[in-house]
């Protein structure tokens, strides 16, 4: 089954990995002081799709395309019905969409990172990320 997700354009220092995925949709909105990224003007969000036989190598290429230079920290995420794939700088979580312990283990990681609390994705929270991505390709 393929995976659909969200990639901000933004994060990414090398943006060929576009390439290689489906955009379905993509969405453009102005930064906001919450967003904690004073270097950029805009968020352009990529939905996109993923073919089930290129998710760990697209997980692999985001994790070195994620850009660090300004000591901020981003991430990328895809999923299907069994499997969440939630990628870092250099750092991928490919995770049990059952497992509360793996969604921990990434939501720290993301703030130990320095994500804002309210951008990381938890298990409770994955299930209405799912709905709201489904209910924005329909649009």
């Amino acid at each position: 089954m393929n995976y659909i997700g969200t990639i901000l354009e933004e994060s990414l220092s090398d943006k060929s990995v576009l390439k290689e995925v489906k955009i379905l949709k993509q969405k453009v909105e102005p930064v906001s002081e919450k967003s904690k990224t004073p270097w950029v003007t805009k968020w352009t969000h990529d939905y996109v799709e993923i073919a089930e036989g290129q998710a760990d190598e697209i997980a692999h290429k985001l994790s070195q395309a994620i850009e660090f230079e300004h000591e901020s920290s981003w991430y990328a995420d895809y999923l299907n019905n069994q499997t969440h794939y939630i990628i870092f700088k250099n750092k991928v979580f490919k995770i049990d969409r059952g497992s509360k312990e793996q969604y921990d283990a990434a939501f720290d990681y993301g703030l130990s990172v320095g994500i804002p609390e309210y951008q990381l994705i938890t298990f409770e929270s994955q299930k209405q990320i799912e709905g709201r991505r489904k209910a924005k390709y329909d649009q």
